[in-house]
């Protein structure tokens, strides 16, 4: 075989590894939050933290079903939720069976924005995870405990496919202008529109 018969190599990496410290990230903050926290506001507009670690439950279990090829919309954007650390353990680790099967990689999958490979919607939910754990950490005063490796990870694709303008077709405000000195964290919430020195209301 010569070299112009070999396989294409992927041109997205197997980010498994890295949706698991990402999953882990999450799972650091759902089992140490005090539950009055429930109802303090949050970054993401209408949505609590109670909402949030919702939708957090049903990220994990919506990519595990979009990686088995099944329809992301079977799965709510949310998920009410009266244990949520056993209902998040229960989720992942449904998810985790689905991520140990290396085809998962390169199937073609729906995601809500299109079609792409197992791959690529790994990195995506990579982003988003650590776009929320942002938005969680912001309402509980516990930013310095993000890990800023998931959002340097995150963030060229965040810039890549997020359009700057017009934003009247995405859910995402306009992008919000940030200093040299920002974070990884910082410049990525911002390019979705969101207000890095956002500040809990007080009373």
């Amino acid at each position: 075989m010569t070299t112009t018969d070999q396989p294409a190599a992927p041109t997205t990496p197997d980010l498994r590894p890295l949706l698991r410290v990402a999953f882990d990230q999450v799972e650091r903050f759902i089992a140490t939050i005090d539950p009055a926290d429930a109802g303090q506001p949050t970054p993401c507009d209408d949505w609590d933290v109670n909402d949030l670690i919702g939708h957090f439950i049903a990220v994990v279990r919506r990519i595990g079903v979009i990686l088995r090829g099944e329809p992301p919309f079977s799965v709510p954007s949310t998920m009410d939720s009266t244990d949520w650390t056993g209902d998040w353990a229960h989720w992942r680790a449904e998810t985790e069976r689905v991520l140990a099967d290396d085809a998962v990689l390169d199937l073609e999958v729906q995601v809500p924005w299109g079609t792409i490979t197992g791959r690529q919607a790994i990195g995506s939910y990579i982003g988003e995870l650590a776009t929320h754990s942002w938005d969680l950490a912001m309402a509980l005063g516990r930013t310095g405990e993000l890990d800023e490796s998931l959002a340097e990870a995150a963030l060229p694709a965040t810039l890549a496919k997020i359009p700057a303008e017009p934003r009247d077709q995405i859910p995402f405000g306009p992008v919000v202008e940030v200093g040299p000195d920002a974070t990884a964290s910082e410049r990525m919430v911002a390019w979705q529109g969101r207000n890095p020195a956002w500040q809990r209301p007080v009373g």
